[in-house]
Formats: structure tokens, C-alpha cells, sequence
């Protein structure tokens, strides 16, 4: 027997997990413990879908981790039922607009669930909206769109946004609701002004789970997930209260449950302990900085890389100003031409986003008010995986280079 026939057969006689499958991000359950407000209300926002009337569009803002995702669709699948037995025409069609990356994308992903064939690429976006409209104009009923991460298509321009909130005008039996989902509570105000009035007939904001609320959630995953008495008694609370350390995001506490006990199984124990909690945080920290650093665009690297520079390997803060002069350095070593002060500002704020930086705005005095930003994950995690672009790797600054704030920054 080889190797991999040992790792099957060991999948196959799991010793810790029952049904591991619960603890992934896409698992809807039947339950959705301390979000019962959230529930009720999207539920009254999308009930006249039943009564054949649009639903009016909706916007839920809320951090990562928060439940917006997994209650729209825990909503929206209720909701089908209820239409099934009212015999209503109700429809949902999801689309994460991060992981379709384009306008296009988007709009092909909406095609194709509504039974559209279209080609991967080679279609204007004017025709492929074109089509979706046709397609439209022949059906009847309520098609509720879900937009999650919104923001990444808005990033792109808010074209779309503002043709989709007026199809309703173009159709005759059937009838489009939208929600979008965002982490920003901030991208509602950067919108056109008529997509803005449209879109966000109705607001819901979803807060951050506390860790005795975190607690809940993962035992009641974990009661399906894990064989009987495999979680140590400190594993669940550790979980709880590591997550709600990091903005109460029930989404990372559950990766760290599942990791753990993957690492466990790896390991042939026959218990989950809190240190296999402890790696498992270790281990989904560098893989998620890693994964998202390898999709930035090349400045935005360059812009990273500098912050490794400017702050020391993550030793002190430095100002958005000194950011730019390190960036510039890195540029000018590639002769590449770079982007403006306020492209790296907008930078600077995605990678906040992100979780990769931590940015604050501070008093200089008589100077006035600036932005100093620090890595918020761990720099060596952050040089492996900028070392991994063949431009950027070059110019990575050797390690622990320690500077100060410029006295005129504090």
C-alpha cells in the first residue's frame, strides 16, 4: 500500500470528523442562531415576491463573518418553498461578484441561470445586457438578484449597477428585486447618486458576533461536524474567543474549527486540543494573506512591498507620503511608470479592506491631519508571497530595515 492509499484510507475511517462538510463557508444550515432579527427582517422585505408584487431593492452591509451571506440565502431558499406551496413564480439567482471578477462575468453568470446560453467572452457589455432583457421580456414572475461582495463590481465602474436597477422599466410580465451584499459600509455613498436612490430602497447593517454568540454558533456545528467527544472543552470557547478578537467573524472562528481538526487528522490524534487551534489560526493566516496578495495587480504589489520597506518589516507606522517616496524608489528600479498619489491612496484603502494593512487617520498639529498605516498580518507571510512574483521579488527590502515617523507626522 502506497501512500496515498494510506491518506485515502484514513479519509475514509475518520477518526475526528462525522460530517466536515458543515464547517465549510458554503454550508447553509437550518439554523441560524443570533440572527433571528436579520432573518425577520429580510423576510419582510422579499414576502410581496409572494403576492406577485417586486420586492423593493436591498442593500446588507456588515464585516466578514457576520452572517449576510449565509441568512440571504437560508431567506431566499425559504422563500421558494413558501412560493412552491403558494404555487407564486419566484426565482433567486446568486452571484458573487469577487470570484466573477468582471461585468461580464457577472452579467454571463446571470444569463446562464436564467437558462441563457452566451459566449465566455466576445460580447459587448451593452449586447450580453441586451439579451439578458430579451430573455427577461419572455418569462413572467419575480426574479430577486442577489449581488454579493458587491463591491468588487462597483470597483469597475457602477454602469451595470445603474442598468440593472432600471430593467424593471424595459419588462412586462416578470419583475427584477436586487440585494446587494457588501463588508463596506462605505460603497452605498460612492455610487452614482441614481443608482444610490434605487439600490438602497432598504438598508439592513448585520454586527459583529460577540464570542459567548460565537460560542453558540460553533456548538452547534460542531454537535454535526465532529465525532462525540473529539473537542477538547477549551477548543470551542478558544475558537469564540480568538474570532471575536478579529471583528466577530463566525466565518474565520469556523475555519479554525475545521483546521484544527484537519490537522488533527493528519496527525492521527484522537482529540482536537487548543493548540491544534492555535496552528490552525497560524496556518489559515498565511494561507489567506498568500492567496489574496498572488490576485493583486502589479502596483499594488509594488505598494506593498514598499509598506515592507517604509514600516521596518512591520515595525513601526509610516505615513501614506512615505509610502509613496519608497513606492516610487521600487518603480523607478523597474522602469516602470507609476501611479499617482491618489491611485495609491485608493490602494491603500483596499488593502485596509483586505485586512493586510491597518490604516488610521492622525493629528500633526499645525502640519494638519494624515493617514499612517501599518501591516496588520505577518510581514515574513507577506515577503513569501510577494517573493513568488518574478517582478516584484527583486526589489523586496532586506529584513527588519527599523525607521521612525517623521517628526512632522506625529
Amino acid at each position: 500500500m502506497d501512500e496515498l492509499d494510506s491518506v485515502f484510507n484514513s479519509a475514509l475511517r475518520s477518526r475526528i470528523f462525522e460530517h466536515r462538510e458543515v464547517l465549510l463557508p458554503d454550508y447553509v444550515p437550518l439554523e441560524l442562531p443570533h440572527r433571528s432579527a436579520e432573518v425577520k427582517r429580510l423576510g419582510e422585505v422579499v414576502a410581496p415576491a409572494l403576492r406577485g408584487e417586486r420586492p423593493s431593492n436591498a442593500f446588507i452591509y456588515g464585516l466578514t463573518g457576520t452572517g449576510k451571506t449565509a441568512v440571504t440565502k437560508y431567506v431566499l431558499r425559504r422563500l421558494s418553498e413558501a412560493a412552491v406551496q403558494s404555487e407564486s413564480q419566484v426565482s433567486a439567482i446568486y452571484v458573487n461578484a469577487r470570484e466573477r471578477e468582471t461585468p461580464y462575468k457577472v452579467l454571463a453568470d446571470m444569463a446562464e441561470q436564467l437558462g441563457l446560453r452566451v459566449p465566455f467572452t466576445g460580447l459587448s457589455i451593452g449586447e450580453l445586457f441586451s439579451r439578458i432583457v430579451k430573455r427577461l421580456s419572455r418569462l413572467t414572475g419575480i426574479y430577486i438578484v442577489v449581488l454579493d461582495e458587491i463591491d468588487y463590481l462597483v470597483r469597475r465602474g457602477d454602469d451595470v449597477l445603474y442598468d440593472l436597477t432600471r430593467v424593471n422599466e424595459q419588462l412586462g410580465q416578470s419583475k427584477v428585486s436586487i440585494i446587494g451584499i457588501t463588508n463596506s459600509v462605505k460603497l452605498i455613498d460612492s455610487l452614482d447618486p441614481r443608482v444610490k436612490s434605487s439600490l438602497g430602497e432598504v438598508q439592513l447593517v448585520f454586527s459583529p458576533y460577540n464570542a459567548e454568540q460565537l460560542k453558540d454558533i460553533l456548538s452547534s456545528r460542531a454537535a454535526k461536524a465532529f465525532k462525540e467527544g473529539v473537542l477538547d472543552d477549551g477548543v470551542i470557547p478558544l475558537c469564540a474567543a480568538l474570532a471575536a478578537r478579529e471583528h466577530g467573524d463566525a466565518r474565520r472562528a469556523l475555519d479554525m474549527l475545521r483546521v484544527a481538526g484537519e490537522i488533527a487528522e493528519r496527525e492521527g490524534a484522537e482529540k482536537v486540543t487548543e493548540d491544534h487551534v492555535r496552528r490552525a489560526r497560524a496556518e489559515i493566516e498565511r494561507d489567506k494573506v498568500t492567496d489574496v496578495i498572488r490576485t493583486l495587480p502589479l502596483h499594488s504589489k509594488l505598494i506593498l512591498a514598499a509598506i515592507l520597506d517604509a514600516t521596518g518589516w512591520g515595525v513601526t507606522q509610516v505615513t501614506t507620503g512615505e509610502i509613496y517616496d519608497t513606492y516610487r524608489k521600487l518603480v523607478r528600479d523597474l522602469n516602470l511608470e507609476e501611479v499617482t498619489l491618489r491611485r495609491v491612496s485608493g490602494v491603500l484603502g483596499e488593502l485596509d479592506m483586505l485586512g493586510i494593512i491597518a490604516g488610521r487617520i492622525i493629528s500633526r498639529g499645525r502640519y494638519g491631519k494624515t493617514r499612517v498605516v501599518e501591516l496588520a498580518v505577518n510581514p515574513n507571510t507577506v515577503a513569501d508571497a510577494l517573493s513568488e512574483d518574478p517582478l516584484v521579488g527583486p526589489v523586496l527590502p532586506p529584513k527588519a530595515r527599523v525607521r521612525q515617523l517623521r517628526p512632522d507626522a506625529l
